[in-house]
C-alpha cells in the first residue's frame, strides 16, 4: 500500500510518499523564510505560503517521481496540534484529493508523527517505552503502552525546551530559528563560569518549567553582551542546565514506569549535546536510545505518512471530512 502524507502543522509544507513494501519513496520540504525578519512565525503568513507552495509541490513531486495518484491507498495529514490556518490548508487539500481519488483520508496527530519517526530509518523500537517530546512548542514526557495508547506523564508548565533555546539564541543575535545555532555557539564555552538554576528538577512529579531559567540568561546576557568569551560560557551554561533537568526527568520516568527503553523526538532531539548525554546516563542503567535520523527530527511529511500508514493497516481512517483540532493533545488520539 501506499501513503501519501502532508504536513503544515506550522511554518513547513511538507510532502511524501511511504510504501509498505519499498519503505519512503518521497520526503520534500520546503521552509518558509519570510519569518526570519520577524523573529518568530507570523500564523497568516505562514497558511498563504502555503496555499501558494502545497499544490504545486505535490504534483511537481508526483510527476517528478512518476507516481500516479491511481497507486495511492489513502491520504494522511497532520489535523494537529499546530496553527489552524496552516493546518487547515493541509487538511482542505487532502480532503479535495482524496474524493477526487476516491481514496480515505486519515487525520495523524503531529505529536505521534514525531513519536513514530525514528522508525523511517529501521530504529525500530517495541512498545511499551518511555517518550520525550521536545520542540518548539512541545516538551512532554510520554508512556506509550503500545501504537494508539499515550499516557501523559508530564510537561512544561510554561515555555518548551525548543522555544526557550531560540529566544536565548536570539539574544545572543544568532538569528532565528536559532536552536541549533546556539548549541553550536556553545562548543566554544566552559562550564563552572555560573551557576544555573534547574528549576523544577527534584519536583515529585514529571513536570517541567523552563521560564526561569530563560529569564536568568538573559539577564547575563544583557549584563555581559560586550565579552564574547563570557557570552560563549552563559551558553554553554545554559545548555548544560536544560540537558541536565531533561536527563535527570527521564531517568526518573524510565524507572517509574519499569521500562528501559527511551524514544527522543521533535526538533530539540538533534542536540547532540543531549543525546551524547542521555547515552551515557542510559548506559549506566542498560537503558536503550531511539532517536529519529536528523533530517526527521524537525517538522517532516514522512512521518506523517508513516503513521498513517499504521492507522490505515489499522482500518483507523475516516470518510471525506475536514477535521483539524490546533490544540490536539497526543493523549486524545
Amino acid at each position: 500500500m501506499r501513503i501519501l502524507g502532508i504536513e503544515t502543522s506550522f511554518d513547513d509544507t511538507g510532502v511524501a510518499v511511504y510504501d509498505s513494501d519499498s519503505g519512503l519513496l518521497i520526503n520534500e520540504l520546503y521552509s518558509q523564510s519570510m519569518h526570519n525578519q520577524y523573529g518568530g512565525v507570523v500564523p497568516e503568513l505562514a497558511a498563504r505560503d502555503h496555499v501558494n507552495k502545497l499544490a504545486p509541490l505535490i504534483f511537481s513531486i508526483m510527476e517528478n517521481k512518476k507516481i500516479s495518484f491511481n497507486t495511492i491507498n489513502a491520504i494522511a495529514y497532520t489535523a494537529g496540534p499546530g496553527l489552524a490556518g496552516s493546518l487547515l490548508v493541509g487538511a482542505a487539500l487532502s480532503c479535495s484529493l482524496a474524493y477526487s481519488c476516491g481514496i480515505p483520508v486519515i487525520p495523524i496527530n503531529h505529536m505521534e508523527g514525531h513519536l513514530l519517526s525514528p522508525r523511517l530509518t529501521n530504529n525500530i523500537f517495541n512498545f511499551p517505552v518511555v517518550v520525550l517530546l521536545i520542540s518548539g512548542k512541545h516538551t512532554q514526557l510520554i508512556f506509550a503502552s503500545k501504537f494508539g495508547k499515550y499516557d501523559l506523564l508530564g510537561e512544561t508548565l510554561d515555555d518548551a525546551v525548543g522555544e526557550v533555546f531560540d529566544k536565548i539564541a536570539k539574544a545572543l543575535n544568532l538569528g532565528y530559528p536559532g536552536g541549533s545555532k546556539l548549541s553550536h555557539f556553545a562548543k566554544n564555552g566552559r562550564g563552572g563560569t555560573f551557576r544555573f538554576p534547574t528549576p523544577m528538577k527534584y519536583s515529585n512529579n514529571f513536570n517541567f518549567s523552563f521560564s526561569g531559567i530563560k529569564t536568568f540568561t538573559l539577564n547575563l546576557i544583557n549584563k555581559n553582551f560586550g565579552d564574547i568569551n563570557i557570552c560563549y560560557d552563559i551558553a554553554y551554561g545554559f545548555e548544560h542546565a536544560i540537558v541536565d533537568v531533561l536527563i535527570y526527568k527521564c531517568h526518573q520516568a524510565l524507572k517509574k514506569m519499569g521500562v528501559n527503553r527511551l524514544v527522543i523526538a521533535g526538533g530539540v532531539s538533534a542536540n547532540m549535546t543531549l543525546i551524547t548525554k542521555m547515552k551515557d546516563m542510559l548506559k549506566l542503567h542498560n537503558g536503550i536510545l531511539y532517536v529519529p535520523d536528523p533530517i526527521f527530527c524537525t517538522d517532516n511529511a514522512a512521518m506523517i505518512a508513516y503513521a498513517g500508514m499504521l492507522r490505515f493497516k489499522k482500518k483507523k481512517y475516516t470518510n471525506i471530512d475536514i477535521m483539524v483540532n490546533p490544540n490536539w493533545v497526543i493523549t486524545d488520539i
